[in-house]
């Protein structure tokens, strides 16, 4: 239970710091401009760990659980570019060394606190895309007076993230597929825990006539081939959940996708968790398409409910979808529309295997890895864990 330890100061207002086993943990994550899978991880991480969050832009904050302690450091810049500038720095400036014993970082800008912050762990969900893996494929796509700018952005943030790294103690990966592109760009170690699920939330009620997509609308999502999917299959309907926050790369292609779309396939944007339980309960199944998925939260989540997932035979998709639960396939709209069709047919039959899966990456499972992790590489000022 959290105990009131003493009142600080951040930003001219009062905030409150807690004891957590006697240890003060604070995680710093990027922003909360919109909800996906890495808000979800520092959600559950706090409330295990009895930490407060430390954050930027907290847009979607009231769409968080109310139990949460969140500190902001301020607005970004809502540019893309300067959105990511504006948070490093104020990362890289603030400075909690003493109301905090223990730091965890998450996301892509918070590890620049790093620098200030011992001992500290970065839950890395991954390395950013656009510099590294997925760096040419982007600049592809930008018209060409941008490319000049956007090598030149990219070479100088690369640039400062290596010099950022050795301040970080530890890296815990939340893939194996994390992990590689890890020890790739990075030259540094790291351990795997995957990110959990509240497996207690979900239910499944039918096995309704829609299918469901559930996502950031990123470039990444490569969401063209859902929707060119379902234009192929006008008896069935998609629903597609996510939206994107306020600065972000996206803004073009979230209006893009949306501009051209058939009537079986309808746009959600984001919902609260209810709204959002209710659509896995009640759909047929999962469509995941995205490019070389970090791991992919989403999918564990169909699971749960009891729900097939077809998703696209890459990255973090293959750590957990199995013959038993769905079905991988090539990125084109032929392999994507055999698939669907196939599990329409029946997707009771996967109920089970898929309810069985899930449970294998639930909150438990999580809590009690990343509570023994921090416990044994973690040593504290002051306090044990």
């Amino acid at each position: 239970m959290k105990k009131e330890l003493k009142v600080i100061s951040c930003c001219g207002k009062g905030i409150y710091a807690y004891w957590c086993d006697d240890v003060r943990i604070a995680i710093f994550h990027d922003y909360f401009g919109a909800i996906g899978g890495g808000e979800k991880v520092v959600v559950a991480m706090a409330k295990i760990l009895n930490a407060d969050i430390i954050t930027t832009d907290t847009d979607a904050v009231e769409k968080l659980d109310s139990s949460v302690h969140v500190i902001s450091l301020g607005n970004t810049i809502k540019y893309p570019g300067l959105k990511q500038i504006s948070a490093a720095l104020k990362f890289y400036f603030c400075n909690f060394s003493r109301d905090y014993e223990v730091f965890i970082f998450s996301g892509n800008w918070a590890h620049y606190a790093a620098h200030q912050h011992h001992p500290n762990m970065w839950y890395c969900h991954t390395p950013v895309r656009v510099f590294y893996d997925n760096y040419e494929n982007f600049l592809s796509t930008l018209p060409f007076f941008k490319r000049f700018f956007f090598r030149f952005y990219a070479y100088h943030f690369r640039f400062f993230e290596i010099k950022s790294l050795p301040y970080i103690d530890h890296i815990i990966a939340n893939s194996y597929n994390i992990q590689k592109r890890i020890e790739c760009y990075f030259q540094r170690k790291s351990d795997v825990i995957y990110p959990p699920i509240e497996t207690s939330k979900f239910y499944c009620s039918e096995y309704g006539a829609f299918w469901l997509s559930v996502n950031r609308l990123y470039p990444e999502k490569q969401i063209e081939l859902q929707i060119e999917s379902f234009r192929a299959m006008p008896e069935l309907k998609l629903i597609i959940v996510g939206g994107y926050a306020a600065g972000d790369h996206s803004a073009s292609y979230a209006k893009k996708i949306q501009s051209n779309t058939p009537s079986n396939v309808t746009f959600s944007g984001e919902l609260q968790e209810p709204e959002l339980l209710y659509l896995y309960a009640h759909c047929r199944g999962l469509i995941c398409t995205a490019l070389d998925e970090d791991f992919g939260i989403t999918p564990l989540e169909a699971m749960a409910s009891g729900k097939p997932v077809v998703a696209v035979d890459s990255g973090g998709f293959r750590e957990t979808v199995t013959p038993h639960t769905g079905i991988l396939v090539k990125p084109d709209v032929m392999s994507i529309v055999t698939a669907i069709q196939q599990i329409s047919k029946d997707p009771a039959q996967y109920h089970d295997s898929c309810i069985a899966r899930s449970k294998e990456y639930n909150r438990e499972a999580f809590e009690k890895k990343i509570r023994q992790w921090v416990r044994d590489n973690i040593t504290p000022l002051s306090g044990t864990l």
